[in-house]
Order: structure tokens, then C-alpha cells, then sequence
């Protein structure tokens, strides 16, 4: 049988790629919150929704409102980056409950050490939006470690989904900050979005397992 949101979203998710990589812009802002919608709907049609799902889901929702901000302010604003903050923070409650901590050290000291060199990259550029900047690069730290954790000290298809989402998510943020506040090339924002795109994806994938 023939998963039809499935291949829609990944239709649209690979469009909105190949809008921010070739443009138009205009191309890329149409399809970036049609997949995010596309995706909300997947998560919320799943047979059962627990509360960790509905935090997900909630947070997915205030990405969206974070990109129709960037969008219509552009992306010298700073506003996106508050909601993206309270985005993460909500997918990291999300990923806390029932949570039991390996403190699996490897995954700790790798989220440390991506997390380190971006700031170091881009601090001298921040001026005075260092608070804001270090608050979000931490906050999608503590996102990633805690997804992380969830499979480390549970397994499960469920944990690896969003500790793979929640990662590519994590990287998709320092990828932009060092592409916005340092330099920019030519690939950066089909990386960014190839990375954004797949990370929400497999966090909304773990709610239909």
C-alpha cells in the first residue's frame, strides 16, 4: 500500500532543498512551511499521541512561526532565534520524559566539542546578540545530548529516530550561525535545509512508530 503523506512530504521536502540550493527564493519560503504543515499533519493523524508527542508537535508549530518571522523580517532579525530557542527547549522536554541518563560520555563530549567550535567560529561577530546567540547553540546542544540519551539508555526504533533528528537539527543550527555570522558559500543553505529538513523529519517519523 502506497504511503501517500509520506512520499508527499518527502516530495516537498526535497523541492524546498533544491529551492534553497538552485532559488528562487521565493520557491524555497513556499515550500519550507508547506513541509513543515505536511509534517505536522503526518504526526498528528498517528493512532495514539502521547504527551511527549504533543510537545513535538507544539515545537514543530513554533519552528513554523519562526520561519514565516525570518521570512517577513528577514534574517538579520533576531526575533526567529527566540522562537527557534523555545522550539528546541519544548522538543527537549519532550525527549526528557521517562528519561533515564547513561551519561554515555562519547555523545556528551562530541555534543560539547561541535557546540565549542561553532561559538568560537562566530563569537567575535555577535556583538550584542552573544546571549541570545550562546542560549541557542546550547539549548540545541542540551536537545541533541538528551535525544541522545533516550537511545543510549533505552534503544529502540523510537530513540534512535529522534536522537538522529534531533542531531541533524543541532547541526543544521551551527551550520546557519557560522554561515550567517562569518562566511557564507555557495552550498550552505541547501545544507542547512537538507539537514533541517531531515531533522524534523525523523523526529515527526518517531511519532508514527
Amino acid at each position: 500500500m502506497i504511503n501517500w503523506p509520506f512520499l508527499t512530504i518527502l516530495f516537498s521536502g526535497w523541492l524546498y532543498i533544491d529551492a534553497a540550493y538552485r532559488g528562487p527564493n521565493w520557491k524555497r519560503w513556499f515550500f519550507r512551511p508547506i513541509t513543515l504543515l505536511l509534517l505536522f499533519l503526518w504526526g498528528w493523524s498517528a493512532d495514539f499521541l502521547a504527551t511527549k508527542d504533543y510537545f513535538s508537535l507544539t515545537a514543530l508549530i513554533i519552528s513554523l512561526l519562526s520561519d514565516i518571522q525570518m521570512m517577513l523580517l528577514r534574517e538579520h532579525s533576531i526575533t526567529p532565534v527566540y522562537l527557534m530557542f523555545v522550539s528546541h527547549l519544548l522538543y527537549t522536554i519532550s525527549f526528557s520524559i521517562q528519561l533515564k541518563f547513561s551519561l554515555y560520555l562519547p555523545w556528551i563530549l562530541l555534543s560539547l566539542i561541535i557546540a565549542t567550535i561553532t561559538l568560537a567560529i562566530i563569537w567575535s561577530k555577535l556583538k550584542d546578540r552573544q546571549t541570545i546567540i550562546f542560549s541557542l547553540v546550547m539549548m540545541s546542544m542540551i536537545m541533541s545530548w538528551v535525544a541522545g540519551e533516550q537511545f543510549f539508555s533505552l534503544s529502540h526504533d523510537y530513540n534512535f529516530s529522534i536522537m538522529i533528528g534531533a542531531f541533524l537539527l543541532f547541526i543544521s543550527n551551527c551550520v546557519w550561525l557560522i554561515s550567517r555570522f562569518t562566511f557564507s558559500f555557495k552550498a550552505s543553505k541547501a545544507i542547512v535545509a537538507t539537514l533541517y529538513f531531515f531533522g524534523k523529519f525523523f523526529i515527526i517519523r518517531a511519532i508514527q512508530l
